[in-house]
């Protein structure tokens, strides 16, 4: 063994998603665990979340960005998908709107939670954010319609009762959403590549411009850990929500809260990550972790969900509420302002960090 190997063998980040892991295979199968059980989840949920986190970065640094982020968001978003299906297949009449709770609060949390959260580290670090305009404006543009074609226009369609789609109208949604995803990832990382990359500042030196990349190994290493953390961040936190169900419905709160809190948990190593590199002056990164997530979530998660109905029992309630709508077209509209100057100051962070916390309040107080 090499002596880098044997280093990373050493770093606690390497033992991290192990034990996680352990702790996910110990604690499967069990509908419910005891007080002490889901004390110890919650902690390898941690060191899960953290060890996601840094080796994210160590396949940033050899792959260079915006992959590096890209596969942070695709690989946190195809477990989560793995992740709502379970819990629709075994949660019966009560999971029929798990999909909708779970990927509007992705949205929210990613849009605003994140991104205000970033825009606030990086303005009170360097006075203003900086970022590429024409990159994030397109993710945003993608993230508002793919919104608004899965989980607005359910609400509105009337060739089925309630706000559902038809299996036709959930086909198409399905298909298109897919579709946009892919000419976005093309955009991304092939045609306008550079609209994606950080904005460097005259005379600015970053923390990792000059480090030394990881070898293939290292890498490969990182990546094997990587979605071993993952899978135990979102196996943990299936662990972990029937002591959330009940504890919602104990203190009689809407069942939207358990999505709620759940994508909170999945979303943990794109909240570290993007404030990590708002801290070093990377907001395009930042926003492409934030907005990248959110179009990931829905890009991804209505095609298996659409067809993943094909054998579920129930209906798929999608449609937003009135509440949840005003919320989005705030959303919208702010985000709009924010990302057309590209930059953005201490006023716009606490304004997304303002709109983040209406929408967490309101899920629990609605």
């Amino acid at each position: 063994m090499s002596s880098t190997t044997a280093g990373l063998t050493r770093q606690w980040t390497t033992w991290g998603p192990v034990v996680a892991a352990i702790g996910l295979a110990l604690g499967w199968g069990r509908d419910h665990l005891p007080g002490f059980a889901v004390a110890l989840i919650v902690l390898c949920l941690i060191a899960a979340v953290l060890s996601a986190v840094h080796h994210a970065e160590v396949i940033a640094l050899r792959v260079g960005e915006p992959y590096g982020s890209l596969v942070l968001a695709v690989a946190v978003t195809v477990i989560e998908v793995g992740l709502i299906v379970t819990l629709m297949i075994g949660g019966g009449d009560k999971a029929t709107s798990y999909a909708r709770d779970t990927v509007f609060a992705a949205v929210m949390i990613t849009c605003n939670g994140i991104v205000g959260l970033a825009l606030l580290v990086a303005a009170l670090r360097n006075r203003t954010a900086v970022f590429h305009a024409e990159g994030t404006g397109g993710e945003l543009a993608v993230v508002c319609t793919l919104t608004t074609m899965t989980l607005v226009l359910p609400t509105f369609t009337t060739s089925h009762p309630g706000p559902e789609f038809s299996a036709a109208q959930l086909g198409f949604a399905a298909v298109a959403s897919l579709c946009l995803y892919g000419v976005f990832v093309a955009v991304q990382t092939v045609r306008h590549r550079d609209y994606f990359l950080p904005v460097t500042r005259p005379g600015q030196q970053i923390d990792d411009e000059h480090a030394q990349p990881p070898s293939f190994r290292m890498a490969w290493i990182s990546l094997g850990l990587l979605l071993l953390a993952l899978v135990a961040v979102v196996g943990n936190a299936k662990l972990v929500s029937p002591t959330i169900e009940d504890a919602v419905a104990s203190a009689g709160l809407p069942k939207a809260v358990v999505g709620v809190v759940i994508a909170m948990m999945v979303l943990l190593p794109e909240t570290l990550a993007a404030v990590r590199a708002a801290r070093r002056d990377r907001m395009q990164t930042s926003m492409n972790l934030a907005y990248g997530s959110a179009i990931a979530s829905i890009g991804l998660t209505i095609p298996v969900i659409a067809l993943a109905s094909i054998w579920l029992d129930g209906p798929l309630i999608l449609g937003l509420g009135p509440l949840h709508m005003v919320l989005f077209v705030l959303t919208a509209v702010v985000s709009a302002l924010t990302v057309v100057p590209g930059r953005a100051t201490l006023l716009q962070g606490s304004v997304h960090l303002s709109i983040f916390a209406a929408f967490v309040f309101l899920s629990f107080s609605p």
